[in-house]
């Protein structure tokens, strides 16, 4: 049985875990470096500790970003600008000396979901992935669909409003909510904090929160008439409110019934994974290369 570092790099934060005996643990985490230089000190400093004097058989790795994993590039662009565009696959191998596997982190979520998740009886899912910004991925016959141009679930870039040509990132993120909300009231309040605050009936948030929901609602109504999965999944720390889950299937069964295209019931529902989703797809990622 092999023995993993499984390693998520986010904006902020990257996180470890040791893959070990089917299971993750050994978690520990650290401030995602401003350079490249430190990066990799970050990344083998990580590795050393969660790895604790045990032998390692390879490192799995979810990331932001157009993974290429013909080319071991990541491309497009992302919060951690320094590891785009070159083969960083190929440098990590030099550094650590060991098999490395790159899964974008919304794709890393989908195959934690569709192994042993949420998705784990189904064929098809559509994963999105609310966090800072809105990202998704699409898993067809239980396989990523990456996409040509390695866009396939990138939900977020989609046009929501025709007429201001936002995104669906632009409306819907906690960290959209957030800002428009502070702006309104001159305070600073995080998306979190609205959501609690329309819970408690604040008319000024419940409205932004409604339109955040309506933009979700009208994507996943979209996908379900484009792709058909069996199923949508709403991933990321938000997920784990039923309320705000509760509020989207509600949105998404008023839009169905409205346009009566089809008697199609949507299937809505929330994430199994939550933190350790990235981590978990990246294994699941790293066993699936050939």
């Amino acid at each position: 049985m092999k023995r993993l570092v499984a390693i998520d790099i986010g904006g902020t934060t990257i996180k470890f875990a040791l893959w070990e005996n089917e299971k993750l643990n050994n978690f520990t985490k650290t401030k995602t470096p401003d350079n490249l230089s430190d990066f990799y000190k970050a990344l083998k400093s990580g590795l050393k500790k969660v790895a604790n004097d045990k032998s390692i058989d390879g490192v799995a790795i979810s990331s932001p970003g157009a993974v290429n994993k013909t080319t071991g590039i990541i491309e497009g662009v992302s919060a951690v600008s320094y590891i785009h565009n070159f083969n960083i696959r190929e440098e990590l191998k030099k550094i650590f000396k060991l098999p490395i596997t790159i899964e974008n982190d919304a794709n890393c979520a989908a195959l934690a979901e569709i192994t042993d998740g949420a998705g784990k009886n189904n064929n098809s899912i559509v994963v999105i992935v609310i966090g800072s910004g809105i990202g998704g991925s699409v898993v067809i016959n239980r396989k990523i669909w990456h996409g040509y141009h390695l866009l396939g679930g990138e939900l977020g870039y989609t046009i929501n409003n025709s007429k201001e040509m936002k995104t669906l990132s632009t409306i819907a993120s906690p960290v959209e909510i957030g800002k428009r909300y502070s702006n309104m009231m001159n305070q600073d309040y995080s998306g979190q904090e609205v959501l609690r605050l329309a819970k408690k009936g604040e008319l000024k948030a419940k409205a932004e929160v409604k339109n955040a929901v309506s933009a979700l609602a009208q994507a996943i109504f979209n996908i379900q008439y484009t792709l058909d999965p069996e199923k949508v999944l709403i991933g990321g720390a938000i997920s784990n409110d039923s309320f705000f889950i509760e509020l989207i299937k509600k949105e998404v069964c008023r839009i169905s019934s409205t346009t009566k295209i089809a008697s199609l019931n949507i299937q809505v529902s929330a994430c199994k994974y939550l933190e350790e989703a990235n981590l978990r797809g990246a294994v699941v990622d790293f066993f699936q290369e050939p």
